[in-house]
């Protein structure tokens, strides 16, 4: 494999270690196993943890704005709202490592902000933005709508992240398009 190659196994690694066991709770020895390559090699693909953690949590990002322009493309309003809410709940049920993975990095955010880091804050605050714009569009650039949007979005994270079966009763409120159904594996 070429050096590139590798660093995308290793960012691949880094989502799912992360995700299970955060910033803090993951090792890097972890996360070379999992790739088959050795600490020291690992090392120079990534300068430290935190470009690991970051690489990681910057593709995590980038994976959830990629699905959401592909779910609104050519729609708008209403239908957009749909379609990226089916495309959302579809991915964290078929893939529950970028649910925990953004989950962990808002944790990371916190832990860092309060050392005084404001890299991890500005690296994932930047991805953020980049996924805010890419609902904000098709939602008719409507501030309330993206806000409502994304706070749902946020809400259904909480919900499965908790364990919320998708019978019970807190998921009633969603819009129909919001809400796991019987989609969701555990």
């Amino acid at each position: 494999m070429s050096a590139e190659e590798r660093r995308e196994s290793v960012v691949r690694a880094a989502m799912s270690e992360f995700a299970r066991g955060g910033y803090h709770g993951t090792s890097t020895e972890a996360i070379a196993r999992r790739v088959g390559v050795s600490q020291p090699y690992l090392f120079r693909l990534f300068p430290g943890k935190k470009a690991i953690f970051l690489a990681a949590a910057e593709r995590c990002m980038e994976l959830a704005r990629q699905t959401m322009v592909g779910a609104a493309e050519g729609l708008e309003g209403e239908e957009a709202l749909h379609a990226m809410a089916n495309a959302y709940v579809k991915v964290i049920s078929e893939h529950p490592e970028r649910l925990l993975m953004q989950m962990q990095t808002y944790v990371a955010v916190a832990a860092a902000e309060e050392e005084g880091d404001h890299e991890f804050g500005e690296t994932v605050r930047a991805g953020w933005m980049r996924l805010w714009d890419a609902v904000h569009v098709p939602l008719g650039a409507d501030p309330d709508e993206t806000s409502t949007f994304m706070a749902y979005g946020m809400l259904i994270n909480c919900m499965v992240a908790m364990g919320f079966p998708p019978e019970h009763r807190v998921w009633e409120g969603l819009y129909p398009s919001a809400r796991v159904t019987g989609r969701l594996e555990k």
